[in-house]
C-alpha cells in the first residue's frame, strides 16, 4: 500500500512543460521542440514527452500539407519562439539560450 501511495504520489511532483518552463529548465528552440537548458531527470523527461507529441503533429502537418518535416518543424520553431513569454528561455542560431 504505501508503494502504491508513493507511486501515485510521484506523479502529482512530476513537471509539466509550463512549470519547467517557469524553473528556466526547459526552452523552445528553432527547430520546433523543446530544450533542455538547465539538466535534471524530470527537465528531461518533460522535454521527450512534449517533443515525442510535437514531432508526431508536425509529421502529420508535413503529410497534409505536402511540405517537408523540415519546414513545418522551422516554421514552428519561429511561431514558438515569438509566442515564449518575456523571461522564458529561447535558443539562438548559435546554439546558446538566451531569456526572451
Amino acid at each position: 500500500m504505501v508503494l502504491f501511495a508513493a507511486a501515485l504520489s510521484f506523479s502529482v511532483w512530476a513537471l509539466d512543460l509550463q512549470q519547467a518552463k517557469q524553473q528556466g529548465l526547459v526552452g523552445e528552440q528553432l527547430n520546433g521542440l523543446v530544450g533542455v537548458v538547465q539538466g535534471s531527470n524530470d527537465a528531461q523527461a518533460v522535454a521527450n514527452d512534449i517533443n515525442r507529441k510535437r514531432l508526431a503533429s508536425y509529421q502529420d502537418i508535413a503529410k497534409r500539407t505536402g511540405t517537408s518535416l523540415t519546414v513545418v518543424q522551422s516554421r514552428a520553431g519561429q511561431y514558438n519562439i515569438e509566442r515564449t513569454q518575456s523571461g522564458y528561455y529561447i535558443q539562438l542560431a548559435d546554439g546558446s539560450w538566451r531569456k526572451k
